[in-house]
């Protein structure tokens, strides 16, 4: 799962033959923008005439109770009424309404720099997919991006996209950004809020669309009110949508990490105490804490085969490459033999014991020597059954009415 991402250079932007059909429609999402619509419409339209493009300057407008309709269309923009509320549900809205081949959106509130789009449109007609605009290389004014957003929030989700979906892109959240309408309507985007923006760029990586990065500028935005943007709700809603959409690193990675460190544990203690210091000693509390460990991290892989199974079934994410046929062949039987070896030496061990203490005339149990054993065949029991439901449930995702 890669995205080749690069820094674009100065281009050297050539219209094409001009056929009629309109090539670029510069989408923005409204709601109650009647201050800063119009210049922003104005850059719009003054851009596309300078350059040559054959474009439209397209208005997703999201109830707008202060004007904005009659603004837009009084500076020769062309608005779409759309009501579900949201900026995701507006940006959807304006894609399917577009009818440029390409669309450059941005946020109407002055902030985005619409008279120099030279360098997203070269890229498109290059055939990339998606144009991300990054504003820490092209330049962020003073004022511009709250503290927060800019030293913490931004770079922090920015660092998770490129964990989590090996994205190269510096900006994950810039709202200037270019792309082809065809392609990101095959993606089929549902995100109704602010984490529309990470969909857009977790889809286009999953599915191996081309995407690149070009330089843009932050200005403040000319705005009396406070911008729409909610700090806290919407850096979650934007973290949630990232794990959500990696199930790996959810589940299965931190899961396989409490395996290993659990049998690391159990092994080492399987035999005795151990002696870490004169004065710290590992003992048998410690091979229950691995015990423990053990179980949490089957229950985490269980949950992250199932949530990658489920994805895959309702088609949201495609499957990962390299387990592709490990998670297709989670069927009923197969996990079900697993789990059969795993409690057949749960069981072995936990006759051991019981014989082991009838051996002693069901008296006095040492508990030492015992446990050290009845501990983990008890946890094999207890994945065995984990895994036995697991492979119900798999089975059950996969039925339709």
């Amino acid at each position: 799962m890669t995205a080749s991402v690069q820094l674009a250079q100065e281009p050297r932007l050539k219209a094409p033959a001009n056929d009629g059909a309109i090539e670029l429609t510069i989408l923005m999402p409204c709601l109650n923008e009647a201050e800063t619509l119009a210049v922003c419409i104005d850059k719009a339209r003054g851009y596309l005439e300078r350059s040559g493009v054959v474009g439209e300057v397209l208005i997703a407008d999201n109830g707008s109770t202060d004007g904005s309709q009659l603004i837009a269309e009084e500076h020769g923009a062309r608005v779409v009424p759309v009501p579900e509320r949201g900026y995701g549900a507006a940006l959807i809205g304006g894609i399917h309404a577009a009818r440029g081949r390409y669309v450059i959106m941005g946020d109407a509130d002055d902030s985005y720099d619409f008279e120099n789009l030279d360098a997203m449109i070269e890229r498109l007609r290059q055939g990339d997919d998606l144009v991300m605009g990054n504003r820490f290389k092209g330049g962020i004014e003073k004022g511009a991006m709250p503290f927060l957003h800019k030293y913490l929030g931004n770079p922090v989700l920015s660092f998770l996209g490129r964990l989590l979906f090996a994205i190269p892109v510096g900006d994950f959240h810039c709202g200037l950004r270019g792309f082809s309408r065809e392609s990101m309507l095959k993606l089929r985007l549902k995100s109704p809020g602010m984490e529309f923006a990470s969909e857009m760029v977790v889809k286009s990586a999953l599915h191996k669309l081309t995407l690149t990065e070009v330089p843009t500028t932050l200005k403040p935005d000319g705005r009396s009110r406070p911008p729409h943007l909610k700090t806290w709700r919407d850096g979650w809603r934007h973290l949630k949508f990232l794990l959500l959409h990696s199930p790996a690193w959810l589940f299965v990675y931190p899961g396989l990490a409490l395996i290993a460190m659990g049998l690391a544990g159990s092994a080492l203690l399987s035999h005795g105490a151990v002696h870490v210091t004169p004065s710290l000693e590992l003992s048998i509390h410690t091979l229950i804490v691995s015990c423990f460990a053990v179980l949490i991290g089957a229950q985490f892989v269980s949950f992250g085969a199932l949530a990658q199974r489920y994805a895959m079934v309702e088609g949201f994410l495609p499957p990962p490459a390299n387990f592709q046929r490990l998670i297709l062949g989670m069927t009923l039987e197969p996990l079900l033999r697993v789990a059969g070896v795993i409690l057949l030496f749960g069981l072995i061990g936990c006759g051991w014991a019981v014989s082991t203490w009838a051996g002693s005339g069901f008296g006095p149990i040492v508990y030492d020597s015992v446990l050290r054993v009845l501990v983990p065949s008890l946890t094999a029991v207890a994945v065995a059954a984990q895994l036995s439901a697991t492979a119900f449930l798999t089975s059950l995702l996969t039925i339709r009415s």
